[in-house]
């Protein structure tokens, strides 16, 4: 296939395009600036300039490929608490792809969270690929995905936890929560840290959207999950040993002087099932979980 990836020069398509790369497809990945041209280059794809708020370009490239994985977002804004322009953006880059699809029966992969699960308010059980919302802070991008199956699209979605971990991640949740441990001279973790997070080796996420863009039905909720419940406590301890600090527990309080952009996530009890999608998509984690990966020190080097 021709695959059509959008943020491509980003954490996750660092192992998404090389995965798809070496199984035979074509790549072209969307890059917003000459350095981001520069690493989709690098990783051998071809490159389109271009990004979110271009929403004919994306509807271009869309009907020019075969299929599309659609992993951009502007982080940037979300990490400003500007949760609400992220989604929209998300939004209508979204639609103006499925536009593009509609009617080819070709693949689009769209990327969620995990952490809608638990916002939305799934306790006392791991959340699982049945559950979905009527609407929400980055559901209804999920949703409209999902809609796409019935105008012809073979629509998928990938939830994401929010540690997706590898040495690929330079970015991501693990090294924020690392940064704060340095300047705090401890890493914290809510309470008596017993809340729980999902995760992935950014490798395995990579593998599940190849799968997906090749084979996932239409309409269908996948979890990429390797590790279905870390404690927090232990993701502190991890970051302790490897910065040698101490674990410690942060109140309240004290939760956005520890947390930063963090702090409204960091006490979230997200226990997260992948069992359909291994089941549906014989999709196998081969690669270290997240306290072993930590334990391996490429985040401290």
């Amino acid at each position: 296939m021709r695959v059509f990836v959008t943020g491509a020069s980003g954490h996750v398509a660092s192992a998404v395009i090389p995965e798809l790369l070496a199984a035979g497809h074509e790549v072209v990945g969307l890059a917003r600036s000459g350095t981001s041209a520069a690493v989709v280059a690098d990783l051998g794809a071809e490159v389109r300039r271009g990004d979110l708020d271009d929403l004919d370009g994306l509807a271009v490239e869309a009907a020019d490929a075969d299929g599309v994985i659609h992993l951009a977002f502007k982080h940037d804004l979300m990490q400003s608490g500007d949760l609400a322009s992220a989604a929209t953006a998300d939004l209508a880059a979204i639609r103006a792809i499925g536009d593009a699809l509609a009617g080819s029966g070709k693949p689009l992969v769209g990327t969620s969270g995990t952490l809608l699960l638990a916002t939305m308010g799934i306790t006392g059980r791991a959340g699982t690929e049945s559950d979905a919302f009527a609407g929400g802070y980055r559901i209804d991008a999920e949703n409209a995905i999902i809609a796409l199956a019935d105008r012809g699209v073979r629509s998928s979605v990938l939830r994401l936890p929010p540690s997706v971990h590898s040495d690929l991640d330079h970015q991501g949740f693990v090294p924020a929560l690392i940064g704060f441990a340095r300047d705090n001279g401890f890493a914290g973790y809510p309470g008596d840290g017993t809340n729980r997070w999902p995760a992935v080796h950014t490798r395995d996420a990579a593998h599940l959207y190849r799968l997906a863009l090749e084979s996932a039905p239409a309409g269908t909720r996948l979890h990429a999950v390797g590790d279905e419940a870390v404690e927090f406590r232990q993701i502190a301890e991890a970051i302790g040993q490897g910065l040698g600090i101490p674990a410690t527990s942060v109140g309240p309080d004290d939760a956005q002087a520890a947390f930063g952009f963090l702090a409204s996530f960091v006490s979230v009890d997200n226990p997260t099932s992948a069992a359909i999608t291994r089941e549906l998509m014989d999709w196998k984690p081969q690669q270290p979980g997240l306290i072993e990966d930590i334990d391996s020190g490429h985040y401290f080097a």
